[in-house]
């Protein structure tokens, strides 16, 4: 299964099953899931393991041509990639996860309502209880609105209910990375503190979401 995934909604963009791991098959998921979120230049970082098709010439040629940023997560390191092992973790323990696939049509049958489910329904505690199409899609903050209303009503009709104070919705995050340590080594290098250079500190940290950016990890 190859899966993109944006990193900052957890919304799955793109998925593709197939019978083995090929450089013309990860190019070809990329390509379109660039093409059908309307994916400008300049404006996307990848992020994927070092597996042989997504390292490939074939698909470096391709995000160049796009305008999309590369990064791999670092050799021997398997906590690189966390966002898309926890969306792996969550699709591995649904309650009809198969303990085997008859084959390939019975995977695809399978992943189809999963991935729907994924994206529409199932709601995240770091996304402050909402689903990844509601953030990716910017109805984030309306529904902020909504909630907040709705406790804010039940606090007054009810306070004695509420012993830590007024309620307050979920907020959702400002920013996320693929690696948190990278902004303590960045605010350390401009405080002049160590000597680890700009294109180190990028193969050692891989950054993955700037403001202003969108990001997608496989």
């Amino acid at each position: 299964m190859y899966t993109i995934l944006d990193i900052f909604s957890r919304y799955v963009v793109g998925y593709l099953i197939a019978q083995r791991e090929l450089a013309s098959l990860a190019r070809q998921l990329v390509a379109d899931s660039c093409a059908k979120q309307d994916i400008e230049p300049d404006q996307l970082v990848l992020h994927a393991d070092r597996g042989s098709s997504m390292t490939s010439k074939t698909l470096a040629l391709l995000l160049a041509d796009l305008g999309v940023g590369k990064s791999h997560s670092r050799p021997y390191t398997s906590d690189d990639n966390p966002f898309s092992e926890a969306q792996f973790k969550t699709m591995k323990y649904r309650p009809n996860y198969p303990d085997r696939f008859g084959g390939l049509h019975h995977a695809r049958t399978w992943a189809r309502p999963f991935f729907r489910w994924y994206n529409h329904e199932h709601r995240h505690t770091n996304l402050g209880l909402m689903t990844p199409a509601t953030v990716h899609y910017g109805r984030a903050a309306e529904l902020t609105l909504k909630r907040q209303a709705v406790l804010t009503a039940a606090y007054e009709k009810y306070p004695e209910r509420f012993v830590q104070g007024q309620p307050v919705a979920p907020k959702l995050p400002t920013a996320v990375w693929i690696n948190p340590r990278w902004r303590r080594m960045v605010r350390n290098r401009r405080r002049g503190c160590g000597q680890v250079g700009n294109a180190e500190l990028a193969e050692r940290f891989p950054l993955v979401h700037q403001p202003g950016e969108r990001e997608v990890a496989h």
